[in-house]
């Protein structure tokens, strides 16, 4: 029990590092917060900022899932922890949290997504690449990229009811309810996104600039 609160806790902080303020505080001079949609993630710093900073905070956010996991791994074999399962479901829950509301910049973080990507590709590679190209491929055709998250996010827990190979550890029983909780947040987080594709009023973006 007292792991998986540790291991909770370092996901959250880990997650609370939002790169989007950073990088636009630093490169731009603002904080992305008050500019665009308001929104601290890559696609409100390809519009407010640019894509140098957009690459940045990209990988910077998928790699913020890539160490939850990893270290969610680290203490599960340092401590012998059996269910390792669980802590790797609890790492991936609680750096998402922690992109979303994160602590050093008053809880007001961004959407989860380039962070749920690195969980799903270090969780098991071939849902977190079949979800990425599904989202890609959406995208390129729609040009929203709030679709293509959102449309993924959804794809995972249908994926891990078909897929059984390829998890970092064992799959265990509680994985599909994971994928859930991970897809509920990316949705609830898109909130204002899916009301505005339903009414046709959706952002898009240009790939010519």
């Amino acid at each position: 029990m007292v792991l998986n609160v540790i291991t909770a806790i370092i996901a959250y902080l880990i997650g609370s590092i939002n790169f989007s303020v950073i990088l636009s505080k630093k490169m731009a001079g603002f904080d992305v917060r008050e500019k665009g949609s308001g929104n601290a993630g890559t696609t409100n710093m390809l519009r407010s900022v640019g894509k140098k900073a957009a690459a940045f905070t990209l990988i910077c956010d998928i790699l913020k899932g890539v160490m939850a996991i990893l270290i969610a791994m680290f203490i599960g074999w340092a401590f012998k922890v059996e269910n390792q399962s669980l802590l790797v479901q609890i790492a991936g829950i609680a750096v998402v949290i922690g992109h979303t509301f994160p602590i050093f910049f008053g809880f007001k973080g961004g959407k989860g997504v380039a962070t749920s990507l690195g969980i799903l590709i270090m969780s098991n590679w071939q849902i977190g690449l079949i979800c990425l190209v599904f989202a890609i491929v959406l995208i390129a055709l729609t040009r929203m990229v709030s679709l293509g998250s959102c449309a993924a996010a959804v794809l995972f827990p249908v994926l891990t009811l078909f897929i059984a190979d390829n998890y970092i550890v064992s799959q265990g029983s509680g994985y599909f309810i994971y994928s859930v909780i991970l897809a509920v947040i990316v949705l609830f987080n898109h909130r204002s996104n899916i009301k505005r594709i339903l009414s046709g009023t959706e952002n898009k973006i240009s790939f010519k600039k």
